[in-house]
This record gives structure tokens, sequence and C-alpha cells, in this order.
């Protein structure tokens, strides 16, 4: 299937590695030029070259953390210049630390809430008036399965996502008859960094090793296997293409089936 993505201009934050990293990818090899965001200049650098090297589209690295509004604004205007536009915005950020109600303070709230509710707020802000003008706008937000089934010890996350999905939500509605469409993906268990950190958080409070962690991960999940960040960057890039016009306002998991509930 031709997802119509040849030439789209695409902004994806939190792209250095991980999902980001495979969704960006994704992006390129269907055509589509890339602005990659994540705070660490070098291996920025590094996954922009390796997918450019690969595809043949043009990757721009743009560095900045996106819980500082400032290095947001330039991001964004920097890719826009770069490409004359933005058609897709692809919004996402590391996950705040785990942690008990008890264990957590102000300021462990604060700098989550920064990290991934306004970081979201903000680059659809500062994307909102390029996405204007395309003729094909779509915002996705990376968020996780933990808004429809929480993961003990991960309250910040817990808590925050769900507004995230709120508002992605909520502007759907808002800005549907201006064409743009906004939709969330809810990851569950994926091979990524976050993961084996979670898993090894796990080990060491348990006292099991991280193999004996994953496993059980892995058994948790209908499909009997954790993700690949692949399967999660073909959904994705699916979601935020042309050929899914119809598609807005949803949260769709992608988890092998650990989220058991009907609705």
């Amino acid at each position: 299937m031709d997802l119509g993505l040849t030439g789209k201009a695409v902004f994806v934050a939190g792209a250095s590695k991980g999902l980001g990293a495979a969704t960006a990818r994704q992006f390129a090899r269907e055509g589509a030029r890339v602005a990659i965001n994540a705070r660490e200049g070098a291996r920025l650098a590094a996954t922009a070259a390796d997918i450019q090297a690969e595809t043949g589209s043009q990757v721009l690295p743009v560095a900045g953390d996106v819980s500082n509004a400032a290095d947001i604004e330039r991001a964004v205007a920097q890719a826009a210049e770069r490409f004359g536009g933005l058609d897709v915005v692809v919004t996402n950020s590391g996950g705040p630390p785990p942690g008990k109600f008890d264990d957590l303070d102000d300021a462990a709230w604060q700098k989550a809430i920064d990290l991934q509710f306004m970081s979201t707020i903000r680059l659809i802000r500062a994307a909102l008036p390029h996405l204007r003008r395309s003729a094909t706008p779509a915002v996705l937000s990376i968020s996780s399965i933990t808004v429809k089934q929480p993961i003990n010890n991960l309250l910040l996350s817990n808590s925050i996502r769900m507004a995230t999905v709120g508002l992605i939500k909520s502007l759907a509605l808002d800005l549907g008859a201006e064409g743009i469409r906004f939709n969330s993906i809810l990851p569950g268990t994926i091979a990524t960094d976050r993961i084996k950190s979670l898993n090894s958080a796990a080990a060491q409070r348990e006292g099991i090793s991280m193999e004996a962690a994953a496993q059980r991960t892995a058994a948790a999940i209908p499909l009997g296997r954790i993700g690949d960040p692949q399967e999660f960057a073909n959904a994705a890039v699916f979601l935020c293409s042309p050929a899914a016009s119809f598609v807005t306002g949803i949260m769709f998991s992608i988890d092998g089936g650990a989220y058991r509930a009907m609705y």
C-alpha cells in the first residue's frame, strides 16, 4: 500500500533511539523528509546519519529538550524552515522514573508534567501554524498502555499520560473541522531501553535475575513475547499517513493483546 508520505515533512520528538527512532526511520523509508529531535546531540546526529544513509531521505537532527519551552520553539522553527512547512508531528518523550506516592514530591511531579504533558502542548502549539497550511496535517502522541491499564510503581506515568490523551482527544474534536487529525498510540511492552530499565528495577527490587524479569514480562503478554520497535513504527506511520485520512481521536493500543478489557 502506498501511504502517500513521499515528500511529506515530518517532525518526530524523542527520536535518537527507541520508538521515536524506529518511527522516524519508517517515515524516511516511506519517502518522507524527517526532522528528529532529542537532547543528546551526538547520538541524535548519529541516528540521523544512519537513517539518511539507509533510506536516502532527508533527515534533519534538531537537538533540544522537549521539557524546555525555548528548545521546542527553536526545534520546530528550524524543521519548518528547512522543509518549507510541516505535515506531521509526532510528540514523544522519555518516561518519568518509577516511584510510589509517598516518594514523590512536588518537584518530581512538576518535572514529569513538563516532560510529558507540557511538552505535548508546546510542540503542538509551535507546529500548529504550519499544520494549518498542510493539505494532510496529522499529530500523533506516543503515550502508553498505562492510560488504560496502570502499571505498578509508575504513578507519574499512569497519571500524567491520562491528561495527555485527554488533550489529544479534545484537539481531535476542536480542530477536526480544520482537517487536522489527532491520535494517540499506546505501546505496551516493546523492546526499548525503557523496558530494560523497568525490568532491571523489578529484578533488583525482587532479588531475581534480569532474564527472569524479562521472561515474566513476556509471559504476561498473550502473544508470548515482547514487541519489536519496528512493529510499533509500522502502526505509528500508518496512523499519520494520508492512508488513514478518516482516522482521528483514537487511542490505538499496540501491546500484543496485553490490555484485556473489552473497552
